[in-house]
C-alpha cells in the first residue's frame, strides 16, 4: 500500500503539507470520552441548539415552503415582522418540523402497506430456540411452562400417556437430532440390519438408567428394534436433552426424565420406571448403579428374578463388586466399563474431545498458560490431560496408583499432591470415581477465580456439603455455572454442581459412543440368550471376541483394511486366524 501511494504522489503531497516526516505528526490533544448517559443528554441538547443556530441552508422543498409562508403574510404583518435572523430561524425551525412530519407520515403510510401476516420463523431461529432447551449449552433456559412435569398431563399422537417429560411438543426436533446421531453410530445400525429379523431380545423387558441424549436414544431404539420392551430414566439430572426424551416418548418408549430434575424427581423417575402396572423388568442397563441399588433395596423380590445386569460406569462397577464380595449379588452382571472397547475408546477419546467443549461453553476460558490440576490419571484423566496440554495448559496430576503416576511422569506431567499445588491452580478437574477428592480445606486455599469441575460419573468427588453454609454465598451466573463467594470476596467457579461436566454442559461425539453402545447391546443379548449355568451370580467381563467384533463394525467408517493371518502365522502364535487375538485378561 505504501509503495502504491508513493507512486501516485499521494503520500508525497501529504508529507509536503504536513512536514518532513510522518513521524513528526503530533498526538492529538483531544481524545473522545467514554459514551455515558450524561454525554448522550449533552449531545442531544447540543443537537437541538445547533438546529436552532444553524445557517439557512435549506433544501429546495424547504425553501418553497418558506416562500409560501412568507407570501401569506399580510402587509401589516410584514411591517411588524422585522426581517431579522431570529425570524428566519423561527420560520426555518417551523418549516423543518413540518417537513419532518410530512416525511414521517409518508414512511408510516409505506409501512402500513407492508403485509402484516407473519410467516414461519426462519429455521436457524427456531432451531436455536429449541436447542437451547435440548442441549446443555450456555443459556439453555426453557421458555415453556415451568410447572413440574408430573403435574402436566401429556399424550402422544398415538395415545401413549405412560411417560413424564418436559414437553411432548418438542418431539419433531428431537427426532431430527436422533437421525443426525444415527449417521455417526454405524455399529448399532448394522446390528439393527443384521439381527433385526431374528429379534434376539424378543421377550426381554429392559429397564434403563443412563444419560438421555441423542446417542443413547439410538441405543434404546436399537434395543426396541431387536425385540425388547424398554422403560427409561436419566442417570444425571442435568444431561437429559428434553427434545430427545420427547421423541422417544412419541416413538412409544416410556421415558421419565427431564433436564434440571431435583434429587426427589430423580428417584421418583426411577421408581416410575420400575413400578409399572403389569410390567416387570428382567434386564437392567445401568450407568452409575443408582437403578440397580434402588431395585435391590426397594424391590428385593424383583431383583432376584432378573436375568442380568449390564453396568458401564466405574462407580456402578464398584457397587456390584461390593455386592458380589458380600454374597448379595443374586444375578449375573456384565462389566462393560472394563471392556477394552469402553476403556480405550469412550473413556479416552470421548473425554479428550468433550472436556474442552464443556469448559468453553460454560466459562469462555482460554487454556494457554493456565495451571490445571487433573485428579486421577486413569483413562479419563489421560484424555483430559492430552486435550488440555495440546492447548498450552500447564498440567499437574494427582494419583494414588504408582503405575498411573509413572505413566504421567513418562508423559512429561508433574505428579504432585493437591495440597501442594492448590494455591496456584487456575482449574481443578476430578476424574477418579472416588469421594471427597476436593474438600473444604482445598476450597479455602484456592485462589479467587479457580474453576472446579468433575469428569467422573458421580458428584461425590467434590465435597459440596461443606460449601452449603451460611457464610458462603452461591450465585448462579449461567446455567450450570455457580460462583461460590467467600466473606472476603474470593469466588470459586463451580460447574454443573460437581456432576459430570461433558454431558451436563455440552454434547459428546456420536461415533465414540457408538462403540460403547454396541458393547452394551451385545452384553444384553449375551445375558438374555445365554444357556443356564454359563453365568453365575458374579460380575463378568465381556468376552474378547465381542470386543473385537464391536471394533470391526466401526472400521469401515475409516475405509480400514485389516490384515489376515496366514495359517502358519496363526499356528505360530497359537491363536485362531479369526480371533480372539488377545487373552481374556487383556485390558
Amino acid at each position: 500500500v505504501t509503495s502504491f501511494l508513493q507512486s501516485t504522489g499521494v503520500m508525497a503531497k501529504e508529507k509536503k503539507d504536513i512536514g518532513s516526516s510522518w513521524e513528526d505528526l503530533a498526538l492529538p490533544e483531544y481524545f473522545p470520552e467514554p459514551y455515558t448517559e450524561e454525554r448522550a443528554e449533552e449531545e442531544e441538547e447540543d443537537t437541538e441548539e445547533a438546529a436552532k443556530d444553524s445557517a439557512v441552508k435549506c433544501s429546495p422543498t424547504l425553501l418553497r415552503m418558506l416562500k409560501a409562508a412568507e407570501s401569506r403574510w399580510t402587509p401589516r404583518d410584514r411591517d411588524k415582522a422585522e426581517p431579522s435572523k431570529l425570524g428566519w430561524k423561527v420560520s426555518e425551525a417551523e418549516a423543518l418540523k413540518t417537513n419532518m412530519q410530512i416525511q414521517l407520515n409518508d414512511q408510516q403510510e409505506e409501512f402500513n402497506k407492508l403485509p402484516t401476516k407473519t410467516g414461519p420463523r426462519p429455521l436457524s431461529h427456531s432451531v436455536s430456540q429449541l436447542s437451547a432447551d435440548c442441549f446443555s449449552s450456555v443459556g439453555s433456559v426453557s421458555s415453556e411452562d415451568e410447572s413440574p412435569p408430573q403435574q402436566k398431563p401429556q399424550k402422544t399422537s398415538k395415545g401413549l400417556t405412560d411417560f413424564c417429560i418436559k414437553s411432548i411438543k418438542q418431539a419433531a426436533f428431537g427426532r431430527k437430532e436422533i437421525d443426525i446421531a444415527q449417521q455417526g453410530m454405524p455399529a448399532l445400525m448394522i446390528l439393527r440390519k443384521r439381527a433385526g429379523g431374528e429379534k434376539p431380545l424378543a421377550g426381554a423387558k429392559v429397564v434403563g438408567c443412563t444419560h438421555i441424549t441423542a446417542q443413547t436414544a439410538v441405543l434404546i431404539e436399537t434395543l426396541a428394534a431387536l425385540g425388547a420392551q424398554c422403560r427409561w430414566a436419566a442417570c444425571n439430572i442435568f444431561s437429559t436433552q428434553n427434545a430427545v426424551a420427547a421423541a422417544l416418548a412419541e416413538g412409544g418408549i416410556s421415558v421419565f426424565a427431564w433436564k434440571g430434575e431435583s434429587e426427589d424427581d430423580f428417584l421418583w423417575c426411577i421408581d416410575r420406571c420400575v413400578a409399572a402396572d403389569s410390567w416387570e423388568p428382567n434386564l437392567i442397563l445401568d450407568d452409575g448403579g443408582d437403578l440397580t441399588q434402588w431395585i435391590y433395596k426397594k424391590y428385593p423380590s424383583l431383583f432376584k428374578k432378573l436375568k442380568g445386569i449390564v453396568e458401564e460406569s466405574v462407580t456402578g462397577i464398584y457397587r456390584l463388586y461390593q455386592l458380589s464380595k458380600a454374597g448379595k449379588l443374586c444375578v449375573p452382571a456384565m462389566n462393560v466399563n472394563d471392556s477394552v472397547t469402553k476403556q480405550k475408546f469412550d473413556n479416552i477419546y470421548c473425554c479428550k474431545e468433550s472436556i474442552l467443549d464443556g469448559l468453553k461453553r460454560t466459562t469462555d476460558v482460554m487454556f494457554g498458560g493456565k495451571q490445571v490440576v487433573v485428579c486421577g490419571y486413569g483413562e479419563v484423566g489421560k484424555g483430559c490431560c492430552a486435550a488440555l496440554k495440546g492447548l498450552g495448559a500447564v498440567i499437574y496430576v494427582t494419583e494414588v496408583d504408582p503405575i498411573c503416576a509413572l505413566q504421567a511422569c513418562m508423559d512429561g506431567i508433574r505428579v504432585i499432591t493437591l495440597s501442594e499445588v492448590i494455591r496456584h491452580a487456575d482449574m481443578v478437574i476430578t476424574c477418579t470415581g472416588n469421594k471427597d477428592v476436593v474438600t473444604r480445606e482445598h476450597f479455602d486455599r484456592m485462589r479467587s477465580g479457580c474453576i472446579v469441575c468433575n469428569m467422573g460419573h458421580s458428584n461425590t468427588e467434590i465435597d459440596l456439603a461443606s460449601l452449603r453454609t451460611t457464610e458462603l454465598k452461591w450465585h448462579r451466573v449461567r446455567p450450570q455455572v455457580d460462583h461460590i463467594i467467600w466473606p472476603d470476596g474470593k469466588r470459586v467457579v463451580l460447574l454443573a454442581e460437581g456432576r459430570l461436566l461433558n454431558l451436563s454442559c455440552s454434547t459428546v461425539p456420536s461415533f465414540v459412543l457408538s462403540v460403547t453402545a454396541a458393547t452394551q447391546a451385545l452384553a444384553l443379548i449375551e445375558l438374555y440368550n445365554a444357556p443356564a449355568g454359563r453365568y453365575k451370580q458374579d460380575v463378568y467381563l465381556l468376552p474378547k471376541k465381542m470386543d473385537e467384533y464391536v471394533a470391526s463394525l466401526h472400521l469401515p467408517m475409516f475405509d480400514a483394511h485389516v490384515t489376515e493371518l496366514t495359517d502358519e502365522q496363526a499356528q505360530y502364535l497359537g491363536i485362531s486366524k479369526h480371533g480372539p487375538f488377545k487373552p481374556n485378561y487383556y485390558r
